[in-house]
């Protein structure tokens, strides 16, 4: 596969800074708003922008992780077993308005799941999303993102990928392409 960086780790900070301040803008003090990152990989977005919140606010950013496994309309259908993610939510959301996270928005098939599991939880005031990458045209569900770190135009051979620093060593995001495509 051939790898292309579109975001290096000098961006990748830009963009959460960006989006940070996307976030006050719409949310002030955060007294009524929480953040939730969907697991696996929403959490590293999450755990970064919860970071530049907190110094910006100068106070604690109330945050979750989700866990969507059983909530997947693929659960029953892939050949090896998926394997569960810890859920920690140990607040309410009824009456809050959540921001929804994810590295990636691809098909927007996660964040219904995300959706469905987090109704499992109370009703919500609001729910908004913020990813990192949006991959616009490849939608198999009307799900858009409120807040986009960066939108690209791709083939549905390829694949974006969301690095971090305390993962595999750098933060980038990589679209890998088929070298025949």
């Amino acid at each position: 596969m051939e790898k292309q960086v579109i975001l290096n780790s000098r961006h990748v900070e830009l963009t959460l800074n960006r989006l940070s301040y996307q976030l006050i803008e719409s949310h002030n003090d955060f007294s009524n708003t929480v953040l939730i990152g969907l697991q696996p990989r929403g959490i590293h977005v999450l755990a970064r922008l919860k970071m530049q919140l907190e110094a910006i606010l100068g106070k604690e950013v109330v945050c979750g992780n989700l866990d969507i496994t059983f909530y997947r309309d693929d659960f029953r259908r892939r050949e090896r077993p998926l394997i569960p993610s810890v859920t920690n939510i140990d607040f309410v959301i009824e009456g809050k308005n959540v921001v929804l996270i994810d590295d990636v928005l691809y098909t927007g098939r996660t964040i219904r799941s995300g959706l469905d599991a987090l109704l499992a939880f109370g009703r919500p005031n609001k729910v908004e999303l913020l990813t990192l990458i949006d991959r616009r045209f490849t939608r198999d569900l009307p799900i858009q993102a409120d807040y986009v770190g960066k939108t690209i135009d791709t083939l549905n051979s390829e694949r974006v990928s969301v690095e971090w620093k305390e993962i595999e060593g750098e933060d980038k995001v990589v679209l890998y392409t088929p070298e025949n495509a």
